[in-house]
């Protein structure tokens, strides 16, 4: 291997897996909104676009066998790129009286949405292909001292991903009140940083001799992967466990597709009103501070105290906060202060709460398919998100913004009886030092 510091590579590569992730799963979002697409189809198709990481365990023993790590790597950021660019020129352009109605058909953006798609498939394989490549291009010592690094270079594409993108849009829009230029300017800035950071990473990305495809490795994997499935699904409490990871996250899945729309909607539709680059400095700097700041007190906490005498707390933090956005509907505030702290108090009781399901999950994944059972959690993490998500929008459509947060509301009762479904299983000691 090429003698190169992971200082050169890992931080730009955790950068170049984040971008593309919150360019589809969140730009899409805020886009489609601005555009005036109705919440419910923005909310149906913009999870659909979520479909490539629940399924890429499915397609990864592929990624394995065929070139190399390197390889994939490389190729899926060209291919990022010039779906980025293609992204930018064919925006379509509704017009302001469409989009001020409200009633902007998805149907305008069906090549949108396809790009979107391959971005999203392309997207979910150089996960496959960045993570893989991470262990083989480092020993065990380098990849422990350098996990802290790549989550934070991962994080700081989020800030880029939902705020420094969508505040651009929201400048742009305000100066020129073109709303579809605005987000063509944001996706041409994510173009031409990708294609930098691919291009980078043409020259720099180092080569091993470890990262070579599995000769001979097919059919052994996907026996392998078959055994992963059926030794999972053997398990004992395999249905409880299932049932908890479909159930913890049900009040975040159906708020995480409305709660920025609602910020920009109209006081009329009964949201905020908020501009589009005020939306991106509060979700891409305080919120993400938030959750940061609750994710790092959760693993202290657990770390002190044990998963189980932790887990009604964090099942608290992740629900409780929610309220927040009845009040911001009952009330409509104009003072971005107190808006900026309820969004902040709901982020961070997010960070705290959602390590309580992270710990789980890597609990009931412990044994000897350890890697691929966790693998298998993180699916169904994902479709616990998408099912709320297909239907969110049409039911906040139906019932008004107040009473849907009121419904998140009511399904946090979900949240509490998983935990209770899995609570008596857990070791008294686990995750505790």
């Amino acid at each position: 291997m090429k003698n190169k510091s992971p200082w050169a590579w890992v931080p730009t590569l955790y950068f170049a897996e984040g971008v593309p992730y919150f360019v589809v799963n969140n730009i899409s979002v805020m886009m489609f909104a601005k555009m005036g697409v109705p919440n419910g189809q923005m909310a149906f198709f913009t999870t659909l676009l979520y479909f490539p990481w629940f399924l890429k365990g499915i397609w990864s023993p592929f990624v394995d066998v065929v070139k190399t790590k390197r390889w994939w790597i490389l190729s899926m950021q060209a291919l990022l790129a010039v779906l980025m660019i293609l992204l930018t020129v064919t925006l379509p352009h509704p017009s302001p009286e469409l989009i001020a109605s409200g009633g902007t058909s998805i149907g305008l953006f069906r090549f949108t949405l396809l790009l979107f798609i391959i971005a999203a498939f392309a997207s979910a394989t150089h996960d496959i292909a960045a993570d893989g490549f991470y262990m083989l291009a480092q020993d065990s010592g380098s990849q422990a001292a350098f996990i802290g690094i790549r989550n934070t270079f991962y994080r700081i594409s989020s800030v880029f991903g939902q705020g420094v993108l969508v505040f651009i849009a929201g400048r742009i829009e305000r100066s020129s009140g073109d709303i579809p230029f605005s987000w063509q300017v944001s996706l041409g800035v994510a173009a031409v940083v990708f294609c930098l950071v691919t291009l980078y990473h043409t020259f720099v990305l180092p080569r091993c001799a470890e990262d070579c495809p599995r000769e001979g490795a097919g059919a052994s994997t996907w026996r392998e992967l078959g055994n992963s499935f059926k030794t999972f699904f053997t398990k004992k409490g395999v249905v409880l466990a299932v049932v908890f990871m479909l159930l913890y996250r049900l009040p975040e899945g159906f708020l995480v597709k409305l709660c920025q729309p609602f910020l920009i909607d109209s006081a009329e539709r009964g949201g905020l009103a908020l501009g589009t680059d005020t939306v991106g400095v509060v979700y891409g700097t305080v919120g993400v501070i938030a959750l940061l700041l609750g994710g790092i007190l959760g693993g202290v906490f657990v770390s002190r105290v044990g998963l189980k005498k932790a887990f009604w707390w964090m099942a608290a933090a992740i629900t409780l906060p929610d309220l927040v956005y009845v009040y911001l509907a009952a009330v409509q505030p104009s003072d971005l202060a107190l808006i900026y702290a309820a969004i902040a108090v709901e982020q961070f009781g997010y960070g705290f709460g959602f390590t309580a399901y992270t710990l789980y999950m890597m609990y009931f994944s412990d044994g000897a398919f350890k890697t691929s059972h966790y693998a298998i959690c993180t699916a169904f993490m994902a479709l616990s998100m998408m099912i709320p998500g297909f239907v969110a929008g049409f039911i906040q459509e139906a019932i008004g913004y107040l009473a849907f947060f009121w419904m998140v509301m009511v399904c946090c009762l979900a949240t509490l009886v998983a935990v209770l479904l899995v609570h008596r299983r857990l070791p008294v000691e686990y995750g505790r030092k």
